[in-house]
């Protein structure tokens, strides 16, 4: 494998449903697997399997204190060090950290996907680029709707009460204002390809200057 130095770190953010993953599988695909390390935010909720499961049901999930940062940050300073990291797996049906983790190899790319990377300033500051994915709020809303329900086993009726309770106004809060740090804003995600395009072209560039 060819060598780089230093390591190129991207960020991806954007609300719920914004179509974040389906830009990072882009990147993935396009600059390629081999290379790139992939951290989603969604894997470092706390652990809060000590509370009563109707305790942890009242858990904001959407605000910044839910997710474990700092660990992912170290987690990441580990991976630019060149050394290998045991990604947490978490469990959205209990809300809860499972005792499983996922090796992940250290790599010339390290790419990182959340809601809410850009809202903490140590881990914002790791960035070599900062996307933000923005797209309309009815069709960010129908597609939590159909992947909570598909994916996490959650009813209807519970995700939309997540999405008035705590989904949008943590999303007005914290998510929004966070745009103003991106380097790059991509309106309708992975469907547009002309910045999909312009994105990954400016990414093979950096690589191509970090080559040993």
């Amino acid at each position: 494998m060819t060598e780089y130095n230093p390591t190129l770190v991207i960020g991806i953010a954007g609300g719920t449903g914004s179509g974040k993953t389906t830009v990072a599988n882009e990147i993935l695909k396009r600059v390629g697997e081999d290379i790139v390390s992939y951290i989603p935010h969604d894997a470092y909720y706390q652990d809060i399997s000590d509370l009563p499961p109707n305790q942890r049901a009242e858990v904001n999930f959407d605000h910044p204190n839910s997710l474990d940062t700092v660990l992912m940050t170290k987690h990441i300073q580990m991976l630019k060090t060149r050394n290998a990291i045991e990604l947490p797996v978490y469990d959205f049906t209990t809300h809860s950290r499972t005792n499983k983790t996922i090796p992940i190899a250290p790599n010339p790319v390290i790419l990182v996907e959340g809601i809410l990377i850009f809202t903490d300033p140590v881990l914002r500051d790791l960035f070599d680029i900062k996307i933000f994915v923005d797209t309309d709020a009815d069709i960010r809303l129908i597609r939590r709707i159909r992947r909570d329900i598909t994916e996490r086993g959650r009813t209807i009726e519970s995700v939309l009460s997540q999405y008035e309770t705590t989904v949008r106004p943590m999303h007005l809060e914290f998510v929004e204002p966070a745009k103003r740090y991106a380097d790059v804003i991509i309106p309708e995600g992975g469907h547009n390809i002309v910045a999909l395009d312009m994105v990954i072209a400016r990414i093979n560039l950096m690589l191509q200057a970090r080559k040993n």
